[in-house]
Formats: C-alpha cells, structure tokens, sequence
C-alpha cells in the first residue's frame, strides 16, 4: 500500500515550493497536501508520522526560505474553507488556522476591536502568526487569545486555554504541529478612530518598505537597538549576495531580483549575521524558518 492510496486527491509529489512563499524561492516537496477537512489532515498527520516522515505546515510562507535542493517528507497547506471559517460573538474574534492575517485584521478594526489594527500590512496566515506569536509596536497577537484547539503529531485533537498558554517575543506555547482554531477577545474602541490608526500605520509601513513584492524580514528585533540599526550602523545597506540585497529603505528587508536563488538568502544571511557581530559584538538571530 502507496502512502498517498486513497488520498490522491489532496496529495501531490513533487510539489514546486516557491509559489507559496513570500520570496518565490525554492525546490520542491517530496509530497504535498491540501486537506479539504479536519478527517483528511488527521489521516495525512498519522499516515506520515507511522513512517517517522517530516511534516512541516505552510502558510502564507511569508517567514520561510525553501533551500533549493527541496525538501523530504509532507507540506500542509490549509486553504480549504474548512480551515478559513471566521466569526464574530459579541467582543471576540474565533478564526481557523488558515484565515489570511489581512482578513482577521479588517475583521478586528470594522467591528471595532482594539489591536490588530497595528498588525496591518503583517503578511501571512492567522496560525503562522500564532506560532511566532507576530507583532508590531510593542503589541502581539498572542495578547488577544483566549483558547485555540491544535492537532499533535500524534494525530489528536486538544484544546488549549489561555492559562496553559505562554507568549514572548516571536514565541508562543503554541508548539503543536497545527493550530486548527483559536478564539480572540478584545476591547472596543470607535470603528472610525481605529480605521484612521490602520491607515497611518499602513502608510508609515509601506514607506518603510521596498517597492518589491519579493522582500522578507531577515533578523529578530531582540535588544535594545532594532536589527534594521544594527545593521545599517555595520555599513552594511545595499549589500548583496548574487541577486539577494539588504534594502536601502530597511536594512532588515532582504529583497530578491530576477535569478535569486534560496542559496543567495542563506549566505547573505551569514554574511550580515558575521559582519554585525564583529562590528558591534550583537549576535543576531534569523526571523526566517529555513527549510
């Protein structure tokens, strides 16, 4: 019996990765799933961990660097709707793992809860950002949840409430292998002023942004000075490794151009990592998962 027997219509073999991630970049996945229902994601997770084979999740791929040689074992994206349902009770927000970031936002500011609105223009799904627990401003999503439910890779289903949860800086106790579903509670606040607030963060962002699409946030904002200084400060804006640049507009935006590979990422990574250690003696830590 084939691995993918029965399942044939949600698995793909040799999936190209780029499509689904930020940068574009990337090989392929040994197999490639998009479940149409918590049953199929069950069976995908228990399938694949009975033959110890990775399984790795994908969202908007906004924080992921695909090494060109591509990846063994099972990718799971939650596009189907049963993993994008999102509602509104009274002051809370319950949204699936696979809602876009930008929805639950605008969701947030039209009904008038105070927060998300300073996540605009943040790419990526409700649960990639969970799970690094994304913020702006000094304000995280991890602050708004109330209880999530998650699949193990054991394929079971557990709840977790708010007191067994632990966020910190681009980390959160959300450490099992999907979050399927999670509850927000918020305060309110007048729709229009919040709608105003999203508007002057959204510009402030762009401006500070590339021109380019294909652009991804490079290192963690851990100390005292952000990684964006740090790295300006060591000379270091407009640097490159073959078609891979340090923004002139932000010096922790990595930006690729035409013929970039996911390997021009990688060193260029290293580069700034060892260049700004030695001049300021501040060791960075990627804020990209490298696969």
């Amino acid at each position: 019996m084939s691995i993918v027997d029965g399942l044939e219509h949600i698995i793909r073999e040799n999936e190209p990765l780029a499509p689904y991630t930020r940068l574009g970049l990337g090989g392929v996945a040994e197999y490639f799933a998009e479940p149409t229902s918590e049953a199929e994601l069950i069976e995908l997770v228990v399938r694949f961990s009975k033959e110890h084979l990775p399984i790795r999740l994908i969202g908007g791929g906004s924080n992921i660097v695909v090494r060109n040689e591509g990846i063994s074992g099972l990718v799971v994206r939650l596009s189907a709707p049963e993993f994008c349902n999102l509602s509104v009770d009274d002051n809370r927000i319950r949204s699936g793992g696979g809602v876009r970031l930008s929805h639950f936002v605008a969701t947030a500011v039209r009904e008038g809860f105070s927060g998300p609105e300073h996540l605009v223009g943040i790419p990526g799904t409700v649960g990639g950002a969970l799970h690094c627990n994304i913020g702006s401003q000094g304000v995280d999503i991890g602050s708004w949840v109330q209880n999530a439910r998650v699949l193990t890779r054991s394929g079971e289903i557990i709840s977790r409430s708010r007191d067994s949860l632990a966020f910190a800086y681009r980390q959160s106790g959300l450490n099992e292998l999907v979050i399927l579903e999670a509850t927000f509670a918020f305060e309110r606040e007048a729709t229009e002023l919040l709608a105003k607030q999203m508007q002057k963060i959204w510009i402030v962002r762009r401006a500070a942004q590339p021109l380019s699409e294909n652009a991804i946030y490079a290192f963690k904002n851990e100390g005292p000075e952000s990684a964006a200084d740090l790295i300006e400060r060591s000379g270091l804006k407009g640097t490159s490794v073959g078609q891979v640049v340090v923004s002139d507009r932000n010096a922790n935006l990595f930006v690729t151009h035409p013929g970039a590979t996911s390997q021009d990422v990688l060193r260029l990574l290293e580069l700034v990592k060892n260049q700004v250690a030695d001049r300021s003696g501040v060791e960075l830590q990627p804020a990209v998962e490298i696969w």
